[in-house]
């Protein structure tokens, strides 16, 4: 497996706890040293363990936020 490096800019806070003491966060990172991306998968507390997760541009993350008001609101 290559080596990646990887910087948490911004933590905006914990989605849930799950497996012990790992949680699933959002926060802002930039993998590389490329362009930050939202980032949502799950930590184990010191960060340096993760999970599989998603990252998202800005963009998509405008576009997620709408889908997601429109699912949560049709009922």
């Amino acid at each position: 497996m290559a080596d990646f490096n990887f910087d948490i800019l911004k933590s905006y806070g914990v989605l849930s706890e799950n497996r012990g003491s790992w949680k699933k966060e959002l926060n802002l990172v930039s993998w590389n040293g490329r362009e930050p991306k939202f980032d949502v998968r799950e930590w184990e507390p010191g960060h340096e363990k993760m999970s599989k997760g998603i990252t998202l541009s800005r963009e998509e993350a405008v576009k997620l936020l709408e889908l997601l008001d429109k699912a949560l609101n049709q009922g």
